[in-house]
């Protein structure tokens, strides 16, 4: 490999893991690598979402990206890290079993994915990383989530409208 590389020719990736899989995202989707923390759980939530969490005042939803991936699912340890992204105009948390680094790959390294394997995981795949002899699945975390879940999010944040009152109330 070249001592220098250019920008254009390689990608900067925060790796994770996902059970025994690893992914990666392009740096600049992640605006914040938080330690896992307890996640308040919200009545009536999309059935998506884990909870809200509180970042420095801030209020961000929590899914969890295993869930949202269908892999299969599992306790979070003590490497757990929520990665904080902003999807539309909405910042989400995906809760990931570790963040294991943050290094450069060459573009000449990632591939699209296989047709079949693009069709089955929508277009939140990006394509496949190879690093050393291992393989990263790069996600697209900001297409992550349809439209309408994004929107079902901001109505999660937003108070329900004046005059309406809870059940049994």
């Amino acid at each position: 490999m070249a001592e220098k590389m250019l920008e254009g020719e390689r990608t900067q990736l925060v790796i994770f893991k996902l059970g025994e899989s690893e992914f990666g995202v392009e740096i600049g989707q992640v605006l914040r690598i938080a330690r896992l923390m307890k996640v308040t759980r919200v009545p009536r939530a999309p059935r998506f979402l884990e909870g809200v969490i509180n970042v420095h005042g801030e209020i961000i939803p929590v899914l969890d990206l295993k869930k949202r991936l269908s892999l299969p699912e599992g306790e979070y340890g003590d490497q757990a890290r929520i990665l904080i992204v902003e999807v539309g105009d909405q910042k989400v948390g995906m809760m990931v079993d570790s963040v294991t680094e943050i290094t450069w790959i060459p573009t000449s390294a990632i591939e699209p994915p296989p047709e079949m394997v693009a069709e089955v995981s929508g277009v939140y795949l990006t394509g496949l990383g190879r690093l050393d002899d291992r393989l990263i699945i790069i996600l697209d975390l900001s297409r992550v989530l349809s439209t309408e879940e994004i929107e079902e999010l901001e109505r999660v944040e937003t108070k329900p409208p004046a005059g309406s009152e809870p059940a049994g109330g």
